[in-house]
């Protein structure tokens, strides 16, 4: 049986496009007379005297020249990093570029662009090599890593209800830790751990790797299809390598942490959300507010939504309303409303302004626990020391000391404490009653004895260590107790991050290197948490392939990849 050769795209460049057969053999078919043409060795030949003889370039078919092909693909490069439709390309870029060029340089020059292809096929072509390029430059770096490597999963809905299955890689690649992203596919149907497991084993057998055996730790959320004790992903990545280290991401759970509180609390929080919900959810109530606000010179103009899903909502939500309170009280009076009556309560304002200073705390270590070079052990130190300092607030909050509490204090102090004293009182019991509370979230969520061990803290510093945090025993000893005398190295240690630092030593100390990787490239957080929905969203919006979608979200994610414009004429 002969065999069928495929259409090669390149005879589009000769005058040929693509036509099927019934029996879906692709052939190429002549753009001036329509003649269908067998793929054989002849047309090879054909094609190569064509070539030679001019034939093609006088019938306007030719070969673009190098400049022009490096130009489309910087503007593609421009307009996948700013997330813009591929049709920009054709529709304003280029017209823009012509009439300018027309006008200071002249009608020869505009000539020369015209031939420049920015058309939507080749924008999304042009965006699909580099990505590909990089895709395959990543899948390269996970191969040749000398450590195994750590993996984050998100599922997300984008904008058209479609399920989205993002993955970040962590892993060592020569002397810096690199964090990647890879893909990002869509779970068509259903979004079960058998999906997810499907789509990994689908992608990374297609890029020849086993993930499997190199795969050091794997980070989360705590959706039963991930975590699930029987039939989670993690659960069933374990039954084929059981030493994967599986971590719930640190924003969940400080999420699930900061969700308690008292009966008291809660009300004022439900009065809030109702209040924002009846100023910004009716159009004209949010245009007379904004107007009101500007009348009486307000810092701010409009109140924030709040959001259950994001972590950083209600911070930044009873922020907002504290500041405007004055505005909202007479806004609501005006309209009539009863709500207005609360914000004329003392002992509301007072709770308020708890909350918002409490939230915005949480705000802030929510923030700081994230990070391209965040790890388990970073994470786990902050944690520890909001704790340590939740301890000491209740001290200073029973002996009338609010300073930790700033929008609370400037309320009391305005308004005098004297008067507040039983209110004060009364709102102490509620502070450390709260305060209590979160501690014992925070310690039910994190464990976080069990994740920093004491024979670790070598990892932090080895120029500050204690010895003896290593066994005798322990032939590490032997290297950490040699690194300690290398006085250039600590020289080193204060000009790198930490996993620059340690990578860079994997030759001269194997063993510490070995131990220290272990606990740094695991992932703490999921990477790009608040960012990548609705990046995602942005970019679907752009293309209607999924394919299309991976690849520019690919662009979007490796920008620093490409430091240089002249790293794209690898493309040309």
């Amino acid at each position: 049986m002969s065999k069928k050769r495929k259409y090669d795209e390149s005879y589009v460049k000769y005058g040929f496009c693509c036509m099927k057969e019934s029996d879906d053999v692709e052939k190429p078919q002549c753009f001036l007379c329509g003649k269908v043409l067998a793929n054989a060795k002849f047309f090879t030949k054909k094609k190569a005297q064509f070539s030679k003889s001019g034939t093609l370039t006088k019938l306007g078919f030719g070969i673009p020249q190098k400049p022009l092909v490096e130009a489309s693909f910087r503007v593609a490069y421009r307009i996948a990093k700013s997330k813009k439709p591929h049709t920009i390309g054709e529709t304003l870029i280029k017209p823009c570029a012509l009439e300018m060029v027309e006008l200071v340089c002249g009608l020869e020059q505009r000539k020369k662009l015209e031939a420049i292809p920015l058309s939507n096929d080749v924008i999304q072509s042009r965006i699909v090599e580099i990505s590909c390029n990089i895709l395959k430059q990543i899948i390269n770096e996970l191969k040749a890593s000398p450590f195994p490597f750590s993996m984050q999963l998100d599922e997300t809905t984008d904008i058209s209800n479609c399920s989205q299955l993002l993955l970040f890689v962590r892993y060592v690649s020569a002397d810096t830790i690199k964090e990647e992203f890879l893909f990002c596919e869509p779970l068509l149907q259903t979004t079960k751990a058998v999906d997810v497991l499907a789509i990994l084993n689908v992608f990374f057998s297609k890029h020849d790797f086993g993930w499997k055996q190199k795969l050091h730790s794997l980070c989360t959320d705590g959706a039963p299809a991930m975590l699930g004790n029987k039939s989670g992903f993690a659960h069933l990545v374990k039954k084929e390598a059981p030493n994967v280290i599986v971590t719930h991401c640190f924003l969940h759970r400080h999420a699930l942490a900061t969700k308690t509180l008292p009966t008291s609390l809660i009300d004022v929080l439900s009065i809030v959300i109702k209040t924002v919900n009846f100023i910004r959810s009716r159009a004209l109530n949010h245009r007379l507010f904004k107007t009101l606000c500007q009348e009486m010179n307000a810092e701010h103009e409009v109140l924030l939504y709040h959001t259950e899903v994001r972590c950083l909502s209600r911070g930044q939500v009873l922020k907002r309303i504290f500041m405007l309170k004055k505005e909202v009280s007479l806004f609501l009076e005006k309209k009539d409303n009863s709500l207005f009556e609360y914000f004329n309560n003392k002992d509301f304002i007072c709770k308020l302004a708890y909350l918002a200073d409490i939230f915005n705390h949480m705000n802030d270590i929510n923030i700081s626990i994230q990070g391209p070079d965040t790890t388990i052990m970073d994470a786990t130190e902050k944690l520890q020391a909001f704790l340590s300092k939740m301890s000491v607030w209740k001290i200073r909050i029973q002996n009338g000391i609010y300073a930790n509490f700033q929008m609370l204090d400037e309320f009391i102090f305005e308004n005098g404490s004297r008067q507040y004293s039983l209110l004060l009182n009364n709102l102490k019991d509620e502070i450390c009653e709260h305060l209590e509370i979160l501690q014992v979230s925070i310690e039910k969520y994190f464990n976080l004895d069990e994740i920093t061990k004491t024979d670790e803290l070598w990892i932090r510093n080895p120029f500050l260590c204690d010895i003896d945090c290593i066994d005798d025993m322990d032939l590490a000893k032997d290297e950490l107790i040699d690194l300690k005398t290398k006085s250039l190295l600590k020289m080193d240690f204060d000009s790198k991050t930490l996993g620059e630092f340690w990578s860079s030593l994997r030759e001269a100390y194997p063993l510490l290197v070995k131990r220290a990787m272990a606990a740094i490239i695991p992932f703490a957080t999921k990477r790009g948490k608040i960012k990548m929905p609705n990046d995602v969203g942005l970019t679907y919006k752009m293309v209607e392939c999924n394919n299309v979608q991976n690849h520019g979200y690919i662009m979007l994610w490796a920008q620093h990849r490409i430091q240089s414009f002249q790293e794209i004429k690898m493309y040309c």
